[in-house]
């Protein structure tokens, strides 16, 4: 008897236009912060992997932060820097970029809480790969953008993916953070809590399954990428 009524709410939830918008919402917001975080963390994933420098150990400290910090307060420092009150604030509102309340303020937030994962799972990825290859490389010839391109990356290929399939999982799933930089545009997360609060876990319960359900295929994904072909 309680099947019924929550396969039909959960059909409901399918054809809601507003369900799939905030959930094509997330995915978009966070794709976004996984292309992102794959154009800044590669970089600085590959430079933390090969050199050893003073303060190694306190910028790996610094870029863990999102991680451990509650993530109410990254929006308030979001917030704090992007304010009007703010020097950074006052340039963006001047070049006509605005933050708070926008899909941009978003991707700002899921990039700062994904960014960690990618950059972790990706320096492993070029930990793994033989310095010697890229010695080898360097001593035809090639340069050090040569040998990444054709030595590095493809060898660490399979760990990027994973980075990014956990940058993006780990992103569509914020909400501390997204509801005080943007409570509008809605976000599944932030939807979910929405119908929870004003209706109660019949009307909340089946946005959270398909969000769940978006969730299963990126981790099916990620098991795909991070198990190596015997």
């Amino acid at each position: 008897m309680l099947i019924e009524p929550t396969c039909e709410l959960l059909k409901e939830s399918i054809l809601d236009k507003d369900v799939r918008k905030a959930i094509g919402l997330s995915l978009y917001t966070s794709g976004c912060a996984a292309i992102i975080s794959f154009l800044i963390g590669t970089p600085f994933a590959y430079l933390l992997a090969r050199k050893s420098f003073p303060g190694k150990k306190f910028v790996e400290g610094i870029i863990d932060i999102p991680i451990m910090i509650p993530h109410p307060v990254i929006g308030i420092a979001v917030l704090s820097v992007v304010g009007k009150h703010h020097w950074l604030g006052k340039l963006l509102q001047d070049m006509g970029v605005s933050l708070m309340g926008t899909s941009s303020g978003i991707v700002v937030v899921l990039t700062f809480v994904g960014l960690p994962f990618y950059i972790n799972t990706v320096k492993s990825g070029f930990e793994a790969v033989p310095v010697r290859l890229e010695n080898v490389s360097r001593s035809l010839g090639a340069s050090l953008t040569s040998t990444f391109f054709r030595i590095t990356f493809p060898l660490a290929w399979r760990s990027v993916i994973v980075g990014l399939i956990l940058c993006m999982a780990r992103s569509i799933s914020e909400f501390g953070a997204v509801i005080i930089v943007a409570y509008h545009p809605m976000v599944a997360p932030v939807m979910i809590y929405e119908r929870f609060t004003a209706y109660g876990l019949k009307y909340s319960q089946p946005v959270a399954v398909l969000l769940i359900a978006v969730s299963f295929i990126l981790f099916i994904g990620l098991r795909l990428f991070s198990t190596k072909n015997k």
